[in-house]
């Protein structure tokens, strides 16, 4: 009956999504519940497509389920998934302390974005965290549908009809408690590999490292793709899409300029189509009541045989500056900060942020990778705070539901040597569909 009510209370939602979109409430439980409309989980069980959720990638044989502590026990990664219709969602973990130690957990979302980094946990004690994740799928409500990208979207964690959570170190857990919210501001992400969701190790972007430095008041919709230019992004319908869902009050963060520098034709450059799309997307954001936000593109890390670090974007992150100062738009400046980043780390060091490491660094890695365009995860998150350095040189209102940020200053990066991240299980070595 429990499983009955739950499907009816999807199917509404699925028919109303407005009128109903808060009314989404599941609750899991482990070993023992006294809550009415919890799920019980009493053992480790793999996700059936009939039930709606359970563990991924056989990582069920990771987990214990202690009934006797009510809990849900893991040294090991693991992943669990719920189906839920595309929306904002918050997350709430519900951790046990253990009874002789301390311990640490990094929570990831979907296609690995950072949402708990390293929450210690003290024995004996109870914690609650909260952190919104938001769902997508490529149906657009005037009927289109987003073009994804075969077969590397369809497979992305991002695009499954789930909301995937990776938990990472050690977990004790008692409850997981997942509830849709209409209310809070999202901001949108648009733009290419250097801002997507990177599915694999060792490739990260900073649009997935971002969730991790917002409370459970903003919500970040990354709508971006590897290869993609703005004519590309509007061709596949992504913009459409944006907009068919966002509303008065949203942001919108918009970088691009890699691949749009390859464009050829009469019309292709920094100062024509380039700018003209940039013109198109931050008006037709407006007119949904939203705020646009331009930021230059992130630089590519090249240095001449004097150790000079070189510009390779040409005229495209002036043209960015110049139409964010046309529009009075906000404007987040990578490329500066970015190159300021990588003379502070220098020639060789520099290499650390980057997708550069030897072979066999990772499984089924036969060759070097040697990425200058790319970031590894300590890169990517590194970019994420120049980012949220540039909310708060805008005073943009988003800033004040920024935590665990005091700023960043690119020519002082954090120590790469003490920087952890957990690998993830997903990693292909596959390099990214272009830029």
């Amino acid at each position: 009956m429990q499983r009955l009510i739950l499907t009816i209370g999807l199917l509404i939602l699925i028919k109303c999504p407005v009128l109903f979109a808060e009314q989404i409430v599941k609750e899991f439980n482990f070993g023992h519940t006294t809550k009415s409309g919890s799920i019980l989980l009493k053992k480790a069980m793999a996700y059936q497509i009939n039930q709606g959720y359970g563990f991924e990638f056989s990582t069920e044989q990771s987990v214990t389920i202690d009934q006797k502590n009510r809990n849900l026990f893991s040294k090991k990664p693991f992943y669990f998934s719920v189906k839920v219709p595309e929306g904002n969602y918050k997350i709430t973990i519900s951790y046990q302390g253990l009874g002789n130690q301390a311990y640490s957990s990094t929570i990831r979302s979907e296609s690995r974005r950072l949402q708990i980094e390293n929450q210690e946990v003290l024995p004996n004690r109870v914690l609650d965290r909260t952190f919104i994740v938001h769902i997508k799928n490529p149906k657009i409500v005037s009927g289109g549908i987003v073009a994804l990208k075969k077969p590397r979207e369809l497979q992305k964690l991002d695009w499954d009809n789930k909301l995937t959570l990776e938990f990472q170190q050690t977990n004790c857990i008692s409850a997981i408690r997942i509830e849709s919210v209409r209310d809070i501001p999202t901001i949108f992400l648009a733009g290419n590999s250097t801002v997507v969701n990177q599915e694999d190790e060792p490739w990260a972007s900073w649009g997935q490292m971002i969730p991790r430095f917002f409370d459970s008041g903003i919500a970040i919709a990354n709508h971006a793709e590897s290869g993609l230019a703005l004519s590309s992004f509007l061709s596949s319908k992504r913009l459409e899409k944006i907009l068919s869902v966002a509303k008065s009050g949203d942001y919108l963060f918009i970088e691009f300029g890699h691949n749009d520098q390859k464009e050829k034709g009469e019309h292709a450059g920094a100062y024509k189509g380039y700018s003209e799309r940039l013109r198109h997307f931050v008006n037709e954001f407006r007119t949904k009541g939203g705020i646009p936000v331009i930021l230059t593109s992130t630089a590519r890390r090249a240095f001449d045989e004097q150790g000079n670090l070189l510009q390779t974007l040409g005229d495209f992150p002036d043209a960015a500056r110049k139409v964010a100062a046309e529009l009075q738009v906000p404007l987040i400046d990578l490329n500066k900060k970015t190159s300021l980043f990588y003379k502070a780390l220098g020639v060789e060091e520099s290499k650390r942020a980057f997708v550069h490491y030897p072979a066999h660094t990772f499984p089924n890695q036969k060759n070097d990778l040697a990425d200058n365009t790319h970031f590894n995860p300590y890169g990517a998150y590194e970019i994420a705070k120049m980012v949220l350095t540039g909310i708060k040189e805008n005073n943009l209102n988003i800033a004040d539901h920024i935590v665990d940020f005091q700023g960043f200053d690119p020519q002082q990066p954090d120590n790469f040597k003490t920087w952890y991240w957990p690998p993830s299980l997903i990693n292909s070595v596959v390099k990214p569909d272009g830029n």
